[in-house]
């Protein structure tokens, strides 16, 4: 078993897709041609969890996902495929949902700063009066002990359904739970208390993931013990790595990570804003790819569409078009001082006792200039002293906007630039959480240019790149992190590739899509036009769908955009209006033949993007991954749609029709995209040698700005752009492309050509995409 892939397959593991179930299709993955099976994460998680992230012990692998014999199972299956295992790890944060599972927590809870497990979790006790603060109360205490919904049972404290331990002799008459409970380590109280007075960090704004301190050598080996095994054992050879810039310390917990697994292949979730590039002293390989994705989507945008793109979403939006930056800093500066003000509200406190505390200087100043630092932020998080350029460059701009207020930022930027301040490393841990949520999580959602371009770890302000520019990104890639993962789709992303694929064709055909969305909101209007343009961008992107899947995707997207509906207080009137948007695509036959109209017209190069991203992907520098399902369509939308079951027993099949001579056509059973997994995987897989360099190939010719042909090392990638505008010039015509010399063959149809000036039409006759090798014994 090699030390590093050559390529991954993602499984999303959950009780209905078991370790059993992952290792009965290790065969099928051999077959398609991955090298290593990719599992989300393994350990004990909450029950019912369907991701695996709200990890509640460490130390055993989650029964439900088939426990420590599935994993030993799975661990034999994939060996017997030839296949090597990475298993998804998060050091960051546990579960506390159900107190009652997260032996941890329960003690902190029990016993307070008493507890062997104190320290293991990131609590502020001082600022809770010594007491760990639950923001779970719908009502107030009296009236939900005078309800019942406060009351003692046995040895717990009971909170409707919820439950909690009593410290040790404390339990009184069981008719007294509002005396009971003053008398715990914790205190219950209102649930809106979290954005303000929580004292304990949690994973970005969710109260049920509480951050550990994986910092500590304690808390590193209690919580890893169990990965380090399946390391040691053989049962797994490498890790992904979730949500690092969490971590007081990313580059120390690598380093740590590197000692305990003998320096196994490690990948990091890290989002790299445009240009940005990982700390170079970290103990890994790269990064699990949306820097990727974000290149291979722009490159198949026309960006002669812009100005039209520009000027419709300046249209469409409240704010008339506010650029990017504009925009983000307000949602994260929106965010800092909501969901996440708690997190500011400590920073204030560190920042304070670390000397910021002239009489001129009150704690609502330093609030305010800490959360107009985050806003100002330029990126995810910096690692002091790695990094320094991006907190000068926030003071930079938080002092010109807001003069009042200069004295006080470069007073708090004083402190926040040491890095032995235990402030400065807080807001390093909360800038990726600012980051995340104004602009992910909001922002996102508020600009509707085009779609495809707002996804994870993407810069929506980027709204193309030529040929050149992505061939010289991937020589970057090539010769700094050739190990490091690529993607297309993952668990995480807000739209699956070829909903993408479909979404970036509007930029080729501009005006018909604004005399589209004109009809639909003439005809269904909701006042909230960016917001309209996203969505139809998304149905028809993602058609066809089923109706729940609609109502799900559009309800959630409108509540994280917060324009018009939010999920602390949902406006019932405009999301009733917006559910009967989504009823009409289904019940009103004029509507769903737009819609469709719509979809013929963008499917037929939306198909050719998911084509030629896909084979760029598999065949580029690093390492690709496919995630689950994708190797047909892959038109989901955001979590949990992009989380939902896959039939591999369809998938099986259709492979074997093609291993036994089907050659498939460009329709909507996906089978055409099966064909280019499939032949990519297995060449890269089997032929390494093929893939050793990365030399631009090219092209000339009337039509040669719509290919992208990159010799790899013996292994020729060739794949169309802008579809739409090809056909619109009448085809290939003369463009030919140089390739050294052949003959060659391609692996998707079997055609043999000479090498030199070869003609495009000729290579690309049958699909959108061509994957040539030399013939055998050819020099």
């Amino acid at each position: 078993m090699t030390s590093s892939p050559v390529s991954t397959y993602r499984l999303q593991l959950t009780a209905d897709f078991a370790l059993a179930a992952a290792a009965e299709v290790c065969d099928y993955l051999a077959e398609l041609g991955a090298d290593w099976v990719y599992l989300s994460p393994l350990l004990q998680a909450a029950s019912g969890s369907q991701h695996g992230y709200d990890v509640t012990d460490h130390d055993r692998v989650d029964d439900s996902r088939g426990g420590p014999e599935g994993l030993q199972r799975l661990a034999e299956a994939a060996r017997r495929g030839g296949l090597g295992v990475l298993a998804d790890i998060v050091p960051n944060h546990m579960g506390v949902a159900d107190a009652s599972e997260n032996a941890w927590w329960w003690s902190v809870l029990k016993l307070g700063a008493d507890s062997p497990f104190a320290d293991s979790f990131d609590i502020d006790w001082e600022a809770g009066g010594g007491k760990l603060l639950i923001p779970v109360l719908g009502e107030t205490l009296e009236q939900a002990a005078a309800d019942g919904a406060l009351r003692i049972e046995g040895d717990e404290l009971r909170y409707h359904e919820h439950r909690y331990p009593l410290a040790p002799g404390s339990p009184g008459p069981a008719d007294d739970a509002l005396a009971v409970h003053a008398r715990q380590h914790y205190e219950l109280v209102d649930w809106h208390r979290a954005d303000t007075d929580l004292n304990y960090r949690r994973f970005f704004a969710v109260n049920e993931l509480a951050a550990i301190r994986v910092e500590l050598p304690e808390v590193f080996e209690a919580s890893h013990r169990e990965i380090v095994r399946w390391i040691r054992e053989g049962l797994v050879d490498g890790l992904r790595v979730d949500h690092p810039d969490g971590l007081a310390d990313p580059g120390g917990y690598l380093d740590a990570l590197a000692s305990a697994t003998g320096g196994a292949y490690v990948l990091v979730e890290k989002i790299l804003e445009n240009g940005e590039t990982l700390p170079p002293f970290w103990a890994t390989v790269g990064t699990t790819g949306y820097d990727a994705l974000a290149e291979l989507d722009r490159v198949l945008v026309d960006p002669a569409g812009r100005s039209r793109l520009d000027a419709l979403d300046a249209t469409l939006r409240r704010d008339g078009g506010r650029p990017w930056a504009a925009l983000i800093h307000d949602t994260k500066r929106a965010i800092a001082d909501g969901i996440l003000h708690s997190e500011v509200r400590r920073l204030g406190r560190e920042v304070r006792a670390a000397g910021v505390t002239e009489p001129r200087v009150d704690d609502a100043a330093v609030d305010d200039a800490i959360a107009e630092l985050l806003a100002c932020f330029p990126v995810y998080r910096s690692y002091l002293p790695y990094g320094r350029e991006h907190l000068d460059a926030a003071l930079t701009h938080a002092r010109q906007r807001r003069p009042e207020l200069a004295d006080t930022v470069s007073a708090v930027h004083a402190v926040l630039a040491d890095p032995a301040q235990p402030a400065a490393i807080r807001f390093q841990q909360t800038s990726g959480m600012v980051m995340a949520k104004g602009v992910e999580d909001t922002a996102f959602y508020r600009v509707s240019r085009l779609a495809s371009l707002t996804e994870v770890g993407a810069d929506p302000a980027e709204f193309s790149v030529t040929v050149a520019e992505f061939h010289e990104r991937q020589q970057s890639r090539l010769a700094a992190y050739p190990l490091s993962m690529t993607t297309l789709s993952t668990h995480d992303t807000k739209r699956g590739e070829d909903t993408r694929a479909r979404i970036s064709v509007i930029s080729e055909v501009p005006e018909q899509w604004a005399a589209f969305l004109g009809r639909r909101r003439a005809r269904h209007p909701l006042g909230d036009g960016a917001f309209e343009n996203v969505l139809w961008e998304s149905i028809v992107g993602s058609w066809p769908r089923e109706r729940d899947a609609l109502h799900a995707y559009a309800e959630k997207a409108a509540r994280e955009a917060g324009t018009s509906t939010g999920w602390a207080a949902p406006d019932a009137g405009f999301e009733q209006k917006m559910h009967e948007l989504v009823d009409a695509v289904f019940d009103d036959q004029e509507v769903t033949a737009d819609v469709e109209s719509m979809v013929e017209l963008l499917a037929p190069a939306g198909r050719s993007n998911g084509l030629a991203a896909k084979l760029l992907q598999l065949t580029g520098p690093g390492v690709p991954d496919v995630y689950q399902g994708s190797e047909l369509w892959e038109r989901s939308l955001v979590d949990p749609d992009n989380r939902r079951p896959v039939d591999f027993g369809a998938r099986r099949r259709l492979l074997s029709q093609l291993d036994a001579g089907l050659r498939p056509p460009m329709d909507d059973t996906g089978a055409a995209k099966l064909l280019v997994v499939s032949r990519a995987l297995r060449l890269r897989r089997d032929r390494p040698e093929l893939f050793t360099r990365y030399v631009p190939l090219p092209a000339v010719g009337d039509a040669a700005d719509h290919l992208v042909a990159v010799d790899r090392g013996g292994a020729v990638a060739l794949a169309t752009r802008l579809a739409v505008g090809l056909a619109s010039a009448g085809g290939w015509g003369n463009t030919v492309v140089l390739l050294p010399a052949g003959p060659w063959r391609d692996e998707l149809t079997g055609r043999v050509v000479d090498g030199g000036e070869t003609p495009v039409v000729e290579l690309l006759a049958d699909y959108p995409v061509a994957l040539l090798v030399h013939e055998e014994g050819s020099p």
